[in-house]
Parts: C-alpha cells; structure tokens; sequence
C-alpha cells in the first residue's frame, strides 16, 4: 500500500508491486500460471496528497479589500532607474484558500516506508503555493513552522507508531540532513521524549543522495514505539560515512560510499549516540551575550567602497559576513538606518534614502511579511534587542555560522556584522581565549548541527549551555593573555600577507596536527602564516584552559606522541 501525489508516479509504482508479485509467483510456483487476469486494479498505490486532505480550494479574498490575494510570481525586470534586477510587481499569481483543510488519513500498515520530496521551510510557499504552506502549518499545531516539508511525513508516522489505536510498529525515512539543526530537532525531541516515547532504532545522519539529478545529502532514519515493558532498551544501529568518491553521476557515487556501523544505546535528536547534549540547559551567566547577526532582506543595502562614498557617512559602516571572515574580506560597507523613521531619513540622508528607495523598496513590496513592507529601509531583523548589548564596545567576539573550522575573532565595534556572523557581546580575551580552547570546540562541534559537512554553530544550543570555568584571577589572566595573543597572531600574519585567510591558516594546522607530510606550497604557506606558531598558542591555551577547569589529569593528552607526530587529542 501507499500513497502518491503525481498520477503518473503512482501508475509506475502499481506496475512495480505486479511485477515484484510476479517475481515471487513464479520463484515459489515455478512454470505455473499465475491467476487471471495477470494486471488487476487492486488499487494499492492510492493517487492523492499524504499531508494534507481537502474537500477544494478558491481563490482567497481579502475581507477588508474585497480583493482577490495574490503574491508576487518570481519574474524579474530590469529597473528602468537603476538598471538591475528588481521583482516585476506585474507578475501576480492566485493565492489559494483551502476548504476544509485537515491532516491526511495514512491506510493500515505495519510498516512505513517513505522518501518524501524535498522542500526547504523557507521554499514552502514558493513551491507549494501560500495557501497550502499556511492550511499545513495550520493544521499540524504540533510540528514546528521552522521545519522542512518532509518532517510533516516524519510527524504523521511518529503520531501512528505511537498511537495504541494503530498497528503501525515501525517507519523509516529518508530525510534532508537537516534533520541535524536545531530547528529540526525539536520535532523529533517531541517525540522522542514524549510520555509514549518512540526510540530511534536505526540513522545515518549524512548520506550523499541524488535529488532530480543533483547532488544533495540526506539522513536516514528509522523509529518504533518504546515497549514499556522492557527493563533494557534494546541496541540500536548508528552509521556514519567513512568514505565517499566521485563518479560521473549522483547515482553511481552512491556505490563508492562506505559505511561503518556500531551497536549503540539511545540514539538522540541530534543522530548521535553517547552523552545527550540537547538536554543541556540554558545558564542564566550566559543569557544575551550571545546572538546571530543583522539579516538584511535586501541586498540593496550592501555598497561597495566606491559605493559608499555617495552615502552620507554617518548611516553607512563596514560590513562583515561568514566569508570575510574565513575568506579574504570583500571590505564592504552597509547602509544601517535603524532606529530612524521614513521621513527622518528622506530629510537628514537624502543619498542613503534614494539608494535604498531604488534597491530595496521594490523587492520589500512583494514580501509577505507586512513589518517588511512597511518598515523597507529598515534590515529585516536589526536586532533591535541585541544592540543595546554591543552599544559602546571597541571590540566584540565574532565566530562563522556555518564554517569548516571553528574559529573565534574580535571584530571592531564598528562593523556590522551579517547573520552569517554569531557574535558574543563581550571585549574580554578571557572569553575569546575560552571559546578558542579545544574543550569548547568539541562542544560545539558535538552540540550544534552541520549544513553538508561544514558544523554550524547555534547559540541556542552551543553557547547558552556552555559552563565556562571558574578561574582563579591568575588563571583567568593567564587564559586572557593567549587569547588577545592569538587574535593578533592571526590578524598580523593577515596584515603582512593578504593572501593568507583563516580557513588556509587552519586547514594547514589540521594537517600540521596530523603529522602529514609539508608539500613546498605547504612550507611557503607557514614560512608566512606562521602555522607553527599558531599551534603552539592553541596548545597553550588548551593547557591553560583545562588547568582552570581543575582537569590537570587530561594534560597529557593534548602532548604529541613520542614520533611528534600524534594529533591533538578531542577531549
């Protein structure tokens, strides 16, 4: 049995079950006819929507406007002012309301099965239509409006499997490896942790997979209801890609993919076994130091340096995302006109308003969100509550998003950093020196999620909950010394010598740790990044840090073997 939206796909799957059948027929009864007639409309594979049931949809009315809603249809123009791309406000599509919207019925089954289609949260209107995203997330109060489509998959058969009314004993999906973020992961806490617990008995959380062609990466993941009964949960199985190679297609990597699997206990939200770092709760020490930067919603108020200098000084500033920051710095500006009204700035910042008005006011008005619209030349989110805690700082601590290393940086208070950039309210080396130590790296890279196979870094979940240690005053300034230490090691080395950024600073300190040999390029890269020297203030600070935790004991494991040639132990 199953369910299929696409009449075509849903044919193609009854044929298949046929001649799965036939197959068995004749490896069982060998030259013996099966039954006429040989094909039957058995109606296995049922053609209809496995999210979402309705008995129609119309064309939805504004009450206030009498008017038909309707939402910008994705065609671009060219400005006639500007001469960019700006959206065509002519290209209006229907938005649709859904009559008597209500979750899916799912047939009788003993096991589920599914690869639901793959539509990011933030797709969801875009692909399937406002109406539809909005009777979905109407109708599933229980599922976060942050996940992805096919979650609402993974939520219908976690409801069933746990359901005494239903025989459902088991499900696996394929899923994105999103599943890993913190957004999706409160879906599967619900129900990991619910009174009628489900226990995820089988997952590969980063998978190579071929979506339409394209190269994406998946999760797999397998669940059952807990029998309460059982004193000892039984083993589950965790695997983990140890090897990937290309190939021509999608499709053939897939046959180069090795997998190493090992018998665990309980497998956590976050696809990992061991300690349940998503239980960790948030520390009142560390409550609003820790936020993601601005977002812009709209690209319009980005400048270059030529840019900026048509701008009126006082409203434009240095700007930084994830890229400056592990890259090579585009050394861009932004024009930041928060805490002002419209009219304030038509009439104090006439250029910034004329700039903005043209590059960011005509993608605003197709947004769906009214405060987007209505407040144009404002950042979508300007962190209104947030800036109050960077107000007066020279300095402030700043970390990528979503990067291959981790890395921890001071940024000048004067720059605005994107929401690419996680900052910490603070001008302290101390904290700096304790964010850059190997025990809080391992946290975070055990803590937060992943996009791809680069870590991500939440605050939620890898900085409110950190313990930072509490040090003796010697200690503290002992740990704040190789901290400033370390941030201007990294920014003269750049000063000297462009070209070198943290991610090559980095990637030759891995393989520096590693013991792999140096290529000539790899010498001349730490003649002049001084990769050596990096090292050696990283194993001091570790040092130093795990000496103010009182872990002594552990300090022997961060000394290289007697080859000198052992990495660096992950605490």
């Amino acid at each position: 049995m199953g369910i299929e939206l696409n009449p075509r796909a849903a044919a193609i799957a009854e044929l298949v079950i046929w001649i799965g059948y036939l197959q068995w027929y004749f490896k069982r009864y060998g030259n013996a006819e099966p039954p006429e007639p040989v094909l039957q409309a058995f109606g296995n594979i049922e053609c209809r929507d496995a999210v979402l049931a309705y008995d129609g949809r119309e064309p939805d009315v504004d009450p206030k406007t009498g008017q038909v809603r309707t939402r910008w249809g994705g065609r671009m123009m060219t400005s006639p002012v500007t001469g960019e791309e700006v959206p065509d406000p002519e290209d209006q599509v229907v938005i649709y309301r859904y009559l008597n919207p209500r979750p899916a019925e799912w047939p009788e089954a003993d096991y589920v099965v599914s690869n639901p289609p793959f539509v990011g949260n933030r797709r969801m209107r875009e692909a399937l239509g406002d109406g539809y995203a909005e009777s979905v997330r109407e109708n599933y109060e229980a599922v976060p409006e942050t996940v992805d489509y096919v979650f609402y998959w993974w939520h219908q058969a976690a409801e069933l499997t746990r359901s005494v009314n239903h025989k459902l004993q088991r499900f696996g999906l394929i899923t994105t490896d999103t599943i890993r973020q913190t957004w999706q992961r409160k879906l599967l806490e619900f129900h990991l942790n619910h009174k009628t617990p489900l226990r995820i008995f089988f997952a590969v959380s980063d998978h190579p997979w071929s979506d339409d062609g394209a190269a994406v990466r998946i999760a797999m993941t397998g669940a059952e209801a807990v029998n309460k009964s059982e004193n000892i949960l039984p083993l589950s199985m965790l695997g983990n890609v140890t090897s990937e190679a290309e190939a021509s297609t999608p499709e053939d990597e897939a046959d180069y993919v090795n997998v190493r699997w090992e018998r665990v206990g309980r497998i956590y939200s976050n696809l990992r076994a061991g300690v349940d770092l998503g239980s960790a709760v948030r520390l009142q020490s560390n409550k609003e130091l820790c936020c993601p930067g601005i977002k812009l919603h709209g690209i319009g108020f980005v400048l270059s340096e030529g840019e900026a200098k048509e701008i009126e000084e006082e409203v434009v500033f240095p700007y930084l995302n994830g890229r400056d920051f592990t890259q090579t710095s585009r050394k861009a500006k932004v024009i930041d006109l928060f805490g002002l009204s419209e009219e304030e700035v038509l009439q104090k910042y006439p250029h910034a308003y004329q700039w903005v008005y043209n590059r960011v006011k005509p993608d605003r008005d197709q947004n769906n969100r009214a405060s987007y619209r209505e407040k144009w030349w404002i950042f979508g989110e300007p962190r209104a509550s947030f800036r109050p805690a960077l107000s007066g700082l020279p300095r402030y601590i700043g970390t990528p998003q979503t990067s291959k290393h981790r890395a921890f940086a001071f940024i000048s208070g004067k720059v605005v950093p994107d929401q690419q950039i996680i900052v910490i309210a603070s001008e302290d080396a101390y904290l700096l020196g304790v964010l850059s130590s190997n025990i809080h790296i391992c946290w975070a890279l055990s803590a937060g999620g992943r996009l791809e196979d680069r870590p991500r870094y939440n605050n939620s979940v890898c900085f409110d909950p950190f313990p930072f240690p509490d040090p003796t005053p010697e200690q503290k300034q002992k740990i704040r010394d190789l901290g400033d230490r370390l941030d201007a090691h990294r920014k003269q080395v750049q000063a000297t010598h462009p070209d070198i950024t943290i991610t090559g600073m980095y990637n030759l300190l891995e393989k520096l740790r590693a013991g792999e040999p140096f290529t000539d390029k790899d010498r001349d890269y730490n003649n002049r990044a001084l990769v050596s020297t990096l090292k050696q203030i990283h194993d001091d600070l570790d040092t130093a840090v795990l000496d103010a935790y009182g872990w002594q004991d552990l300090i022997p494991l961060l000394s290289p073997s007697p080859t000198g040639r052992g990495a660096r132990v992950r605490l």
